[in-house]
């Protein structure tokens, strides 16, 4: 019986893992007796000249490619200059005042608005959106922006946030509206969604930049690409959920196609398709310490600027300050998600708008009083408070203290898991690791998935970066398994303790909205450059989606089950352990899932810290503007990304089937 059992499963699993690990160990053996390097290494006369015809393509593109009466590069011109015109308008509005002429001559018509201005509109548009108590938060958070000398670049970034968030929101609705009227529509996205979602914006920061030229277009542009595909996949979903009754009373009604989408469709999924507009909000502030790097400016430059100089407390700073806004924006965009009409109440404009009396009165008290006080205009700068140097210091203390003991951890890590693991992976042959990862998809989704995930894994072979796609394999894996095993313990505890959820979420709250580059500076300082840096990184972003989604499967079991539980006498760890977990198996491996997929583009992130994977061949690219090197490097990344996904998501999908969820 127990060898059945084995061999039904568990056999085939350790004999393909004792397959990889003998030739793993015995590769360079094997390619001495035969003589033959090909064993470890893809011929370079097969590897498929994918970069050159890339580069060359974007090249033409750029300097010969034209449509009948414009060229491609006036296309992009025009693109540039739709896009510019209100980004520039809104800087002028906020930070910079509209003048007219240039240099010398130039002469300002109007002032920006005022950080007093600012503060009060906001406010006003979060009570709008609930009530005075979250008016009061966002308020304080934009009030901090000013206090703590961060307010010029948080209005530059702020600008870019109005402008990429509307063209991503609606971009993504218009297409996610597409896809659910249109099967094949959504047939030919998918696979694009996937490529926007997991090619690293490295990869793509390269050809945008030949296209568009360094500045804030292109950073836009960046931004808008990297923060719509959830959008998309979220209209597609709110859509398809609408309750059937609403759209048979529509019908009933006599609308047209159009009037069912727009009257009665898109309203009855608007709570769903602001979630959906809240991810596009949370992903262009991820974006905009990368798209600082391609002239976007703002927080993001500042934090950029900082980790080049090794800034702690300026880079800590800054990047708190993008926590503030995401916060402030975050919450007050989910208000609105969960916004419900009220009545408005009678009387005149200002009876039934209080708020929008006040915002104007006082923008015009404030352009009026700004002109004669200053303070009123901008804040006073020696009001403004720093914290650089209390971070700063912090981190110094932690170093002289402790820094034998962090280096003693990270020695024995090194010495006991991640070399092992890095020589277990770079041992592995070519020819085998694509067979291997067929297999194994095979064995999990069928023969589909199988083909599948030969062909992905051959195309990094094919195209010489299978050495460098084992070390980020290595990486991500090591990383993901520790922020597994860090995560699902914690998960647990969240569910199982209310109270202790409320702060362990809040804390996964926090890390999700911390920049990624943020991560870079503490433990650079800490541990220096290398692999152990860039594994810490990575854990510490990647580590939320493990315990969220632990502590959601947890507690999305049916009572009835935990009922009968307790009833045939279960301990509280049985039915943990033989009721909750196994049930709760498909929200772990999502959970998994989004982990290795934020593991993945923080690696290439931590390019900057010294790895040399495939995130190192992406950074090198976009510091060299080769486009064909960094969309190669981050299509092998994706491919990555998406046989992982794939895989998990069939052995999910599996696991549902055994326990009867579907």
């Amino acid at each position: 019986m127990t060898v059945r059992r084995i061999g039904s499963g568990g056999l085939f699993w350790l004999g393909l893992f004792a397959a990889t690990w003998a030739l793993s160990a015995y590769s360079f053996q094997i390619y001495k007796a035969l003589d033959a390097r090909w064993v470890i290494r893809f011929p370079k006369g097969w590897q498929l000249p994918l970069e050159r015809r890339i580069s060359d393509f974007l090249d033409w593109l750029v300097d010969s490619a034209s449509f009948y009466f414009f060229s491609f590069k006036d296309l992009t011109r025009a693109i540039a200059a739709v896009i510019e015109a209100p980004y520039q308008f809104l800087r002028n509005l906020l930070i910079e005042g509209f003048v007219s002429g240039q240099g010398d001559s130039a002469v300002q018509i109007a002032p920006s608005l005022s950080w007093i201005a600012v503060i009060v509109t906001i406010a006003a548009i979060a009570h709008y959106a609930r009530d005075i108590w979250l008016a009061t938060l966002v308020g304080l958070c934009f009030l901090y922006l000013a206090v703590f000398g961060q307010w010029d670049s948080a209005m530059i970034t702020l600008a870019s946030v109005l402008i990429a968030v509307p063209i991503g929101a609606a971009g993504g609705l218009m297409l996610g509206i597409a896809a659910f009227r249109v099967p094949l529509v959504e047939r030919i996205l998918r696979p694009v969604l996937d490529l926007m979602q997991t090619v690293p914006v490295f990869a793509y920061l390269v050809p945008i930049l030949i296209l568009f030229g360094f500045g804030p277009v292109a950073a836009l542009v960046a931004t808008v690409i990297y923060a719509m595909p959830p959008m998309v996949r979220i209209t597609i979903v709110s859509l398809r959920a609408v309750p059937p009754e609403i759209a048979e009373a529509g019908r009933m009604a006599g609308c047209t196609r159009r009037q069912m989408m727009w009257k009665v469709l898109v309203p009855a999924a608007t709570p769903s398709l602001m979630v959906g507009v809240n991810q596009v909000i949370m992903l262009t502030l991820n974006m905009v310490i990368i798209a600082s790097m391609i002239g976007a400016g703002g927080l993001g430059f500042d934090v950029l600027s900082s980790l080049r100089r090794l800034d702690i407390g300026g880079g800590i700073e800054a990047g708190l300050a993008i926590v503030v806004m995401a916060i402030a924006l975050d919450r007050a965009s989910q208000a609105f998600a969960d916004r419900t009409m009220r009545h408005a109440p009678g009387g005149n404009i200002l009876q039934r708008h209080p708020w929008t009396g006040t915002v104007v009165l006082v923008i015009a008290a404030t352009l009026i009083l700004g002109r004669f006080l200053p303070a009123v205009q901008s804040y006073p700068e020696a009001l403004t408070v720093t914290t650089g140097p209390v971070w700063s210091q912090a981190m110094e203390w932690i170093n002289v203290n402790f820094f034998d003991t962090f280096e003693a951890i990270k020695t024995f890590i090194l010495q006991w898991l991640l070399l092992p693991v890095k020589k277990f992976f770079a041992g592995i042959p070519w020819a085998w690791g694509i067979i291997a990862t067929g297999l194994a998809a095979w064995r999990v989704g069928g023969w589909r998935l199988g083909l599948l995930a030969a062909l992905l894994m051959g195309f990094i072979a094919a195209n010489g970066l299978w050495a460098k796609a084992m070390v980020t394999i290595y990486l991500c894996g090591v990383s993901v398994f520790l922020a597994t095993l860090i995560g699902i313990p914690l998960g647990i505890w969240a569910a199982e303790r209310p109270g202790a959820g409320r702060v362990i979420l809040g804390i996964m709250d926090t890390l999700q909205t911390l920049p990624s580059f943020v991560y870079l500076i503490p433990v650079v300082m800490l541990f220096r450059v290398g692999d152990f840096s860039a594994m810490v990184a990575v854990i510490l972003y990647a580590l939320a989606p493990a315990v969220r989604y632990a502590a959601h499967g947890l507690r999305a079991v049916p009572p009835e089950l935990i009922e009968a539980g307790l009833v045939s006498g279960c301990t509280r760890r049985q039915l943990l352990w033989r009721i909750k977990l196994p049930l709760a198996t498909p929200h772990l491996l999502l959970g998994l899932n989004q982990t290795i997929m934020l593991a993945l583009s923080m690696l290439v992130i931590t390019a900057l810290v010294g790895t040399r994977d495939l995130g190192q061949e992406v950074y090198i690219a976009l510091t060299k503007a080769n486009a064909g090197q960094g969309i190669v490097a981050g299509l092998a990344v994706a491919f990555i990304a998406i046989t992982a996904d794939r895989i998990l998501s069939a052995l999910a999908e599996g696991q549902r089937r055994r326990l009867g969820l579907t």
